[in-house]
């Protein structure tokens, strides 16, 4: 079943479109990614997908109903992570958690419960009456998903919710985003860790410039676009056509794009030409700072489908 729907999704401000005729679904029980450079639209259509901003034509469909300023009965089975922490520094854990299961008119012994047990399942429950202010980074971060996960919403929606964390509750996180799943929610996350992506989603898409690139599932993906091997070459200075045009012509080389100071060589199987390659550049005498392989990756498709880093 489809429990998101986006269906020819526009956003506009002006002559600027951040989102152009996107078409997506996330069907029931998947953790499905969204991927995109910075200025893609993925804030853009999370915000639509959450009913703060309206769509200048289309529709968002969820729960197979379409989703209206009104619709506060879709709303109430949503969850949401922010990426910007949400929490408020001058209450308790637990009462940050009463509070915002209040906003789902929890009450009661009920509420107690639930927060209580939200607690428990990020690992804060001997944390529970310590205010955030004492907490690291990754701790926040737990306690904003125990806030988003209080009323035991049916699709949860989770923005970059690992951002300058340390390892241990990276791990914490993702662990308890595929237990979320198996307890019967499903996931939208968006990140700019492609590991995290490859980890633990179902179902991918990439957009970039507002448009929907490629979607499906990540070993298909992976199947119909890894390039055999890509190199990625950082220079000092910006790259001109001219300086890389006869690269091209090396043998195994499939493509080669420009990127600013950088270029991206994607490359036929079992194919060495990094040593011609470095050759050919410091002979035109372009000062190399950084090279870096990639095999067979989501980040050597994301590179080779949009031309840029995830990070860019």
């Amino acid at each position: 079943m489809g429990i998101v729907l986006l269906k020819d999704l526009v956003k506009s401000y002006g002559q600027h479109i951040a989102v152009n005729n996107l078409n997506l679904k996330v069907n029931e029980g998947e953790i499905y990614g969204i991927l995109g450079p910075n200025g893609a639209g993925k804030s853009t259509t999370i915000n639509m997908l959450t009913g703060l901003l309206t769509p200048s034509s289309g529709e968002v469909h969820i729960f197979e109903k379409k989703l209206t300023k009104n619709s506060r009965n879709i709303k109430s089975n949503i969850g949401i992570v922010p990426q910007d922490i949400a929490i408020y520094e001058d209450l308790t854990a637990i009462e940050n958690v009463m509070f915002f299961g209040s906003l789902y008119n929890l009450k009661g012994q009920n509420l107690k419960e639930n927060a209580k047990r939200a607690l428990e399942f990020v690992g804060l429950s001997e944390r529970a009456k310590e205010k955030p202010s004492n907490f690291s980074g990754g701790m926040k971060r737990r306690l904003n998903i125990a806030c988003a996960i209080v009323h035991n919403p049916k699709l949860i929606i989770m923005d970059e919710p690992t951002v300058g964390i340390d390892p241990q509750s990276r791990n914490h996180i993702l662990d308890s985003i595929k237990k979320l799943r198996d307890m019967g929610s499903t996931i939208i996350y968006t990140s700019h860790y492609m590991e995290e992506i490859q980890h633990i989603c179902t179902n991918i898409a990439i957009i970039d410039h507002g448009k929907l690139i490629v979607e499906g599932k990540i070993e298909d993906i992976l199947t119909k676009y890894s390039p055999d091997n890509v190199i990625t070459i950082q220079f000092m200075s910006s790259i001109s056509k001219e300086d890389v045009e006869s690269i091209e012509d090396f043998t195994g080389v499939r493509k080669v794009i420009i990127k600013d100071k950088m270029i991206i060589v994607e490359n036929n199987k079992n194919v060495n030409n990094l040593d011609k390659i470095i050759l050919h550049l410091t002979n035109n005498n372009l000062s190399i700072i950084n090279i870096e392989r990639k095999h067979n990756d989501l980040e050597a498709i994301f590179l080779t489908l949009t031309g840029k880093s995830l990070r860019d």
